[in-house]
């Protein structure tokens, strides 16, 4: 399950599936590790955005934060490290 607060980023309707789309393969690895949660806070600070992902599984607890000029970039970017260390839990159930 995914919780988007996206504060006080406006984002637009496409710009969540935009998200959503990113996020898809994190999804799919943290189905199968059981009990997925991934929160989503996305706040502007000045010209940047800072995206906090906190995900809770299974196999342990884990926050990450980024901060980037995009809120697109931050966004897959932390995508990609979700992905890196929802595997990592995945093989350490095995």
């Amino acid at each position: 399950m995914i919780q988007l607060d996206s504060g006080n980023v406006l984002l637009k309707p496409s710009h969540r599936k935009q998200v959503l789309a990113a996020l898809k393969r994190a999804m799919r690895i943290g189905q199968r590790l059981g009990n997925f949660l991934l929160q989503i806070t996305m706040k502007r600070v000045g010209r940047s955005y800072e995206v906090n992902f906190a995900v809770r599984d299974t196999a342990g607890n884990f926050q990450m934060r980024m901060k980037r000029h995009d809120w697109r970039d931050a966004v897959h970017d932390l995508a990609r490290m979700i992905c890196v260390k929802l595997s990592g839990q995945r093989l350490a159930l095995v």
